[in-house]
């Protein structure tokens, strides 16, 4: 398994961009498929976007032509640029990896986590 460390978020204001960074250890981070979710407070984590390790992208519809997912394996990181950020996206952004199948909407796809990182936008 690789182990995920996620940075980059902080407060930003609506209609203005962050980019998170997920750093992975581990010598076959290639070959995982690697995406983000999100939890606001009570709500459930919920699917943001991934990458297949052949670089299929996918989007949640709340985020699709915003947000851009991409993967640089040389350097061991995953990314999720976001631009036109909007109040609610708020929520503790997850970084994830996964290589067993399974659908990657689903948070039970992935076996590894970050710990998560805080994105706040306000109005």
């Amino acid at each position: 398994q690789v182990q995920l460390v996620d940075f980059g978020g902080g407060l930003v204001q609506a209609g203005g961009s962050l980019r998170l960074s997920c750093a992975a250890s581990g010598r076959t981070f290639s070959r995982y498929n690697m995406g983000w979710f999100r939890q606001a407070p009570g709500k459930e984590r919920e699917f943001v976007a991934a990458i297949t390790w052949i670089r299929i992208t996918y989007y949640a519809d709340s985020v699709k032509g915003r947000f851009t997912i991409s993967r640089d394996d040389a350097k061991n990181t995953l990314y999720l640029q976001m631009n036109s950020l909007k109040p609610e996206d708020t929520a503790v952004y997850y970084c994830a990896a996964g290589r067993d199948g399974g659908s990657l909407y689903d948070v039970s796809s992935f076996g590894s986590w970050g710990q998560g990182t805080q994105v706040t936008v306000s109005s």
